[in-house]
């Protein structure tokens, strides 16, 4: 039976700062976890105003402190900006922290621009070329393997679930080529979701990790009592949607009732290519959607975004997803 997970940003609104997001991210966690998610993510991001989850592990260190059971992880950490070992290191201590609870998704992107990357004092063009060969180094740490000739510590003999993530074909091949769990990242890429899942499947190697392909796909769910209250919620990340595509990415703004039919046609058509996959309305709206994507794609499991401005009205929008889910489960 599909899987229903959480995709937290960690959004910084407009009117706060960043420490603001983060002290929200253990009742998000918890919320979760009380509503059946099955994982809790964040996603590394850096130089953005309006995203708060740069020091990723700590957030997930945050995530964990709140909660006991839900799987906490990374969705994801792109590698290119770190060293394997400091990875290994950082994930290894979650392990010891949260034993059993971590996951650790891996994408090639950089997760910042040009200046944020000088920064950091990363090549990453030379990295993304080494981003499969640096996925075998980090699982390396993970198992022990002799011959790295160093020990992560803590990082050896941590059991973390390791995910390739990605919005292209690359990632789909080489997950299917390592035996590992495939995250496609739908909720703003959706053009290639189809052909990506296809090659994973069709390509994939069993490993002592995993014996046969387990795909996932982000989803935008935002739920409210009716559907015109749903929506509303909804337009504070269309809103962003919009600052982040036309060049002026910021925090998350409040809601504005009709302002997507307030936009000129070539950005309503934008909104309409990059939201395929996506349900905003009422409990009926968000389950009609999800049982379409579910059915469309036959995901092993569904990971819900969605970026609500109110903190109370967030909390009860993941409610109503996980009541929209449960209605799709129990008719499958």
């Amino acid at each position: 039976m599909t899987r229903l997970s959480f995709l937290d940003l960690v959004n910084v609104r407009q009117g706060e700062e960043a420490a603001d997001a983060i002290a929200r991210v253990g009742p998000v966690a918890a919320q979760a976890e009380a509503q059946g998610y099955h994982r809790y993510w964040v996603a590394e991001h850096h130089g953005m105003a309006g995203v708060a989850a740069a020091a990723t592990s700590l957030i997930i260190a945050e995530a964990g402190h709140a909660t006991k059971s839900i799987r906490i992880g990374a969705g994801g950490i792109m590698l290119p900006n770190h060293s394997p070992m400091v990875i290994a290191e950082q994930f290894g201590t979650l392990d010891a922290l949260f034993p059993g609870r971590i996951d650790l998704g891996l994408g090639r992107a950089p997760g910042a621009d040009g200046r944020v990357l000088r920064a950091l004092r990363r090549d990453y063009a030379r990295e993304a070329d080494e981003f499969p060969r640096n996925v075998v180094e980090l699982r390396a740490h993970f198992t022990g393997d002799p011959d790295l000739g160093l020990i992560a510590v803590p990082g050896r003999g941590a059991k973390i679930e390791m995910w390739i993530l990605g919005s292209s074909l690359f990632g789909a091949q080489l997950a299917a080529a390592l035996g590992m769990p495939y995250a496609f990242a739908s909720h703003f890429a959706p053009d290639l979701l189809d052909e990506a899942l296809t090659i994973y499947r069709r390509d994939f190697r069993p490993s002592r990790h995993l014996d046969k392909p387990y795909a996932a796909a982000a989803f935008n769910a935002i739920a409210g009592e009716t559907r015109e209250e749903g929506r509303y919620f909804a337009s504070s990340m269309v809103q962003n949607f919009v600052a982040l595509r036309t060049g002026n990415p910021g925090k998350l703004p409040p809601p504005v009732e009709g302002y997507r039919e307030s936009l000129d046609p070539q950005i309503r058509a934008m909104l309409n290519n990059v939201l395929r996959c996506a349900a905003f309305g009422s409990v009926e709206d968000v389950a009609e959607g999800l049982g379409t994507f579910i059915r469309r794609t036959k995901v092993d499991e569904v990971i819900v975004h969605g970026s609500v401005y109110d903190p109370i009205a967030r909390l009860n929008s993941m409610a109503l997803v996980a009541q929209a889910f449960e209605s799709v489960a129990v008719e499958a």
